[in-house]
C-alpha cells in the first residue's frame, strides 16, 4: 500500500498541470473582428473603439476636472472629485459613457455625482439637479459637432 499515496499525488500533480496549461492557453487574445473601431478623420493615432469626436469633445469639456481614468476602447471617462474654489464645501465627479461609434445624441450618457461636506467635515452624497447631466451632454455634443465641422473644412 505505500505506492497508493504516490499514485494519488502523481495524479493530482498531472491534473494541476493540465488545468494550468488550459488556463495559460486561454490567455491568448481573440482575433479582432473590426466591430466598432472608428478613427477620427485626420487622426493619425491608433483607432479607438468609440466615436473620436465624442471622445475628444468629452475630454475637452471636462478638462477642468482631474481625470481619474479614461478607456478609449470601452468609451468610459471617469473624473476625480472636483471642488470649485468658490464653493469648497461641495464637490462633483463625472462619468461619461460613449455608447456608439457614430456621432449621435443617444450615443452619449453622463452621470454626475455630488457630495457636500457636513458639520463634522465628512463628505455626504447629495442629489444633483437633473438638468446638470443634460447640460454636460449638450456641451459635449456641441463641441463634438464643432470638431467635426472644423475637420471637414480643413
Amino acid at each position: 500500500m505505500p505506492f497508493v499515496r504516490g499514485n494519488r499525488m502523481r495524479g493530482l500533480l498531472m491534473a494541476t498541470a493540465a488545468v494550468s496549461l488550459i488556463s495559460v492557453g486561454a490567455c491568448g487574445s481573440l482575433p479582432f473582428t473590426g466591430k466598432n473601431k472608428v478613427r477620427a478623420p485626420g487622426d493619425n493615432a491608433a483607432a479607438i473603439g468609440v466615436n473620436g469626436y465624442l471622445w475628444r469633445a468629452a475630454l475637452d469639456t471636462l478638462a477642468f476636472m482631474p481625470l481619474q481614468s479614461a478607456d478609449p476602447y470601452g468609451g468610459v471617462i471617469v473624473t476625480d472629485w472636483y471642488a470649485n474654489p468658490e464653493k469648497p464645501d461641495e464637490r462633483f465627479k463625472c462619468t461619461v459613457y460613449i455608447l456608439d461609434a457614430r456621432l449621435r445624441a443617444d450615443g452619449l450618457n453622463v452621470a454626475v455625482f455630488k457630495q457636500n461636506r457636513d458639520a463634522s467635515g465628512n463628505w455626504v452624497d447629495a442629489p444633483t439637479a437633473s438638468q446638470t447631466e443634460t447640460d454636460i451632454e449638450n456641451s459635449i455634443l456641441t463641441r463634438a459637432r464643432q470638431l467635426r465641422l472644423s475637420n471637414i473644412r480643413g
